[in-house]
């Protein structure tokens, strides 16, 4: 289980003062307001940022950041996570999970039969799908509904799947 999420990226600075457009990647959008710091990691580097005001463009955040009070130094980090740590994450509701949780999670047969490992999420908007790297069948994509996923266990490392015809190329 992940102690660290990421709940956004930065991108570009923002006018004159140290702003920074930020893309949310978190499921509230608006998780931001509701922070007082968060790290900004890249490259190797982090460092901490207080949050001083948050506002919103179209689909986009600005941020201001109380460390960064000119476009310069907020570009240096253009491209870094924002990461929180797993205590500040909004909690979760039953049967739900952080899609990083379930990434390198092992998939298995309700026999026991190894198919693979989780590598991404992908969000469709109808459910979730599963890219599986599996060393027999390849890339799998598997759709994240009741009659493929029997058992969800990250805490564990495991997904217990039934494989659905048609998800594998000979058939299965």
């Amino acid at each position: 289980m992940l102690k660290e999420l990421s709940i956004g990226k930065i991108g570009r600075p923002h006018g004159v003062h140290g702003e920074v457009k930020v893309h949310v990647t978190s499921d509230d959008p608006r998780r931001l307001e509701r922070l007082n710091a968060v790290a900004a990691r890249r490259g190797g580097k982090e460092t901490v940022l207080h949050i001083t005001g948050v506002r919103y463009y179209q689909s986009t955040a600005i941020v201001r950041f109380r460390e960064w009070t000119d476009p310069e130094t907020a570009a240096c980090w253009t491209g870094a996570e924002l990461i929180i740590g797993r205590e500040e994450a909004i909690p979760l509701g039953e049967n739900e999970y952080f899609i990083g949780d379930l990434i390198g999670c092992r998939v298995e047969t309700e026999d026991g039969t190894f198919i693979g490992t989780v590598k991404d999420v992908l969000q469709t908007g109808a459910n979730d799908v599963y890219e599986v790297d599996s060393p027999v069948h390849g890339e799998l994509l598997l759709p994240a509904i009741k009659d493929c996923v029997k058992e969800l266990a990250p805490q564990e490392g495991r997904i217990v799947i039934t494989l659905m015809k048609g998800l594998i190329a000979d058939g299965v």
